[in-house]
């Protein structure tokens, strides 16, 4: 059932296909995922009904395939998060900033903003790097802490950041900046069309950033959408 009052990320949480309707009509889904559709419709100057309409289109076609990761607990989320997404991060970034140094190379002189993109990714790559491990070492524990204490019935012990919404906060900032230096690469490249004289590297490497960029996406909708307001009501329930 469609109604005015949920956010845009709880549409996505719910069946993430629709993810490609806010994708449509360029709404972020997953940084700003906040939002009601009416207030990201103004500010875009959007008729909010055909986005609705387009809404129930592909709520109508999902399948029982989809997975429906708000059902998910939250241990098995971080897991997933942290072995499919963060993963993905690491192999990622390694393999594409071999390429993009080549395309300044070769093609810089004729492209010059390919050495913006270079430098966004290359920054990008750092900044996930060092965001994923405070995720890993410190955010995800707590979470299957919290999980494991309400199964056995435990009380929880207050963690040395006081409580469990001060580093979520911390990593959907973090989200915002990786959102906005996405928005810049995808401005940069034109939305990853790549120019007529572009070679068969310079198309892979685009590719590959959009690839990246649609998978960052579904990344942090997974956690600002669904992991961390969980584990936010989690901690409350068990205090």
């Amino acid at each position: 059932m469609l109604t005015q009052e949920k956010t845009i990320g709880d549409f996505v949480a719910e069946n993430f296909r629709t993810a490609e309707v806010f994708k449509k009509y360029h709404i972020d889904f997953c940084c700003k995922g906040g939002r009601t559709i009416e207030e990201a419709c103004e500010k875009k100057n959007i008729n909010p009904e055909d986005l609705y309409k387009d809404l129930e289109t592909v709520a109508n076609r999902s399948t029982n395939s989809d997975l429906d990761f708000n059902s998910w607990p939250l241990d098995l989320l971080a897991d997933y998060v942290e072995k499919t997404h963060h993963r993905y991060v690491e192999e990622k970034t390694q393999m594409i900033i071999p390429y993009l140094n080549k395309l300044c190379k070769v093609h810089g002189e004729r492209h010059p903003e390919l050495f913006e993109i270079n430098t966004l990714f290359i920054e990008s790559a750092r900044d996930l790097a060092a965001h994923m491990k405070k995720e890993e070492l410190i955010l995800f524990p707590f979470i299957k802490r919290m999980v494991e204490a309400e199964r056995k019935g435990e009380k929880l012990e207050t963690p040395r950041f006081g409580t469990v919404e001060n580093p979520v906060d911390s990593m959907k900032h973090e989200h915002t900046v990786e959102g906005e230096r996405f928005e810049k690469m995808a401005k940069l490249t034109n939305s990853y069309q790549f120019p007529a004289d572009a070679c068969g590297t310079y198309q892979v490497t685009y590719k590959m950033l959009e690839d990246f960029e649609n998978n960052l996406h579904k990344h942090i909708h997974l956690e600002n959408n669904i992991l961390f307001p969980k584990a936010i009501a989690l901690e409350k329930t068990l205090n």
